[in-house]
């Protein structure tokens, strides 16, 4: 379920969720909770890319984690780590 498959499309897959995560933390490090909210609101709309629970929340955060691709600060909060200058 990490990588988009002949029966998982990229929105289904942590990848994907990855990459919607990502583009949350464009506007300033979060919380969990806050990106669980986000996610959680884009699942009650019609326009839901995919249901993804909270579980796959964790392990997209986990996977981006690993692959570098946030961090998180002092305060705890989770930042894109790529891109700094977005994330501040």
């Amino acid at each position: 379920m990490i990588l988009p498959s002949k029966h998982i499309r990229i929105s289904e897959s942590l990848i994907g969720l990855g990459a919607y995560l990502l583009k949350y933390l464009n506007d300033g490090p979060k919380s969990v909770d806050q990106l669980w909210f986000k996610v959680g609101k884009q699942n009650d709309t019609k326009k839901a890319f995919s249901y993804h629970g909270f579980d796959n929340v964790v392990l997209a955060l986990n996977y981006l984690f690993i692959i570098g691709a946030i961090d998180i600060n002092s305060e705890g909060l989770i930042y894109n780590a790529v891109n700094k200058t977005i994330s501040k």
